[in-house]
């Protein structure tokens, strides 16, 4: 079995080279690319299993290529970023990112959040189905697709399936965020409740719920969350 193949896409060839140094050190194989234009050129060819992703690219806008990487090819992604403000984070990762990383960061970290990635990409869901049915929705998780009783559909990125996976799998039951951390992998931290947080609300709004009162994703202060649907996979 070849090495997981990390993509890394940074108009800096200096960081480029500090971070293929470090992975390969670490046993996975790189790509670097310092061109947005290259590096989606490349896409056609091969299917990398995780991309880093610099926000700052000297031809295209970092943020509609990870909204890209995330919605329509279901990439897993992490935004290696200088933009350290709270918005930015929020905004790449309601865009889909699984996580962000700002700079300067240690070499050491970004390889253990790529492991942490693949852990996750690795792990085999209890419902081998790709399609289930709660409450008058349909989750397509084969298409990245909710499918509501009119057959509408709206699409949600790749880290949100992933948490409406593990609380479909696990429906009327309090999943902790230690329990959501081990499950789906990352740092604990503030960071990873971050992500959380702003994945569970794009969720909520996909699912038509009402913020101050949602039916479906209950938050249990202090504790977790719980799912109150009820789920049949088919």
């Amino acid at each position: 079995m070849s090495a997981p193949l990390i993509t890394i896409l940074d108009d800096e060839a200096g960081v480029r080279q500090v971070l293929a140094d470090s992975l390969e050190d670490a046993g996975f194989r790189t790509m670097g690319f310092g061109r947005a234009t290259e590096f989606e050129a490349a896409l056609r060819k091969f299917t990398p299993d995780v991309c880093l992703v610099d926000l700052s690219l000297p031809d295209k806008d970092g943020l509609t290529l990870v909204h890209r990487l995330a919605l329509e090819l279901g990439a897993a992604v992490i935004i290696i970023s200088g933009r350290a403000q709270v918005q930015d984070r929020v905004t790449g990762l309601e865009l889909g990112a699984d996580d962000y990383i700002t700079k300067p960061f240690d070499p050491a970290e970004v390889v253990a959040r790529v492991r942490a990635r693949l852990r996750t990409g690795r792990a085999q869901p209890q419902n081998s189905s790709n399609t289930a049915e709660f409450n008058g929705w349909t989750a397509h998780f084969d298409r990245y697709v909710l499918e509501d009783l009119n057959a509408c559909e709206t699409t949600f990125s790749h880290a949100e399936g992933e948490v409406l996976r593990l609380f479909l799998e696990s429906p009327k039951r309090l999943i902790t965020r230690a329990q959501m951390q081990e499950m789906l992998g990352g740092a604990a931290g503030e960071s990873f409740d971050r992500a959380m947080d702003v994945r569970i609300s794009r969720l909520r709004t996909k699912l038509q719920e009402d913020p101050k009162n949602p039916r479906l994703i209950k938050t249990i202060y202090g504790a977790g969350y719980i799912f109150l649907g009820d789920v049949s996979w088919v």
